[in-house]
């Protein structure tokens, strides 16, 4: 069994790339956009205790902002579950991490993301 204790720093560049681009649409008022964001964070980092479990805390903090009760009671599950899936290499990859999908629901990666976790899967052989 694999255990993801520390992200790689070529997916750690990204996944704070996409924090940047949330907080900067969160500051424009861009909310559709900082959510795409937080999503794309959320999948870099989904392998990774720390990097997913952040992700679920921001996006309980914009559930909260725009008082979506659903977001918020969804985000309290996943972040009490989340961490210890990605220590223990047990995520639905792709996954966009809202609670408006099953927390458990394998999806598509898009292509740059992809190709950003082949790059780092190569590295690591």
């Amino acid at each position: 069994m694999k255990f993801n204790l520390k992200i790689p720093k070529p997916l750690k560049l990204a996944y704070l790339a996409e924090l940047k681009s949330y907080r900067y649409s969160l500051k424009h008022k861009d909310f559709n956009k900082a959510w795409y964001h937080l999503e794309r964070s959320h999948i870099i980092g989904q392998l990774y205790p720390i990097e997913h479990t952040y992700s679920h805390l921001l996006m309980l903090r914009f559930g909260l902002m725009q008082k979506n009760t659903k977001e918020v009671f969804g985000q309290i599950i996943r972040l009490l579950v989340g961490g210890w899936k990605s220590f223990i290499n047990h995520v639905p990859l792709g996954n966009t991490g809202g609670a408006d999908i099953p927390p458990l629901m394998r999806m598509p990666i898009d292509d740059d993301i992809q190709k950003l976790f082949d790059k780092n899967e190569k590295k690591e052989c």
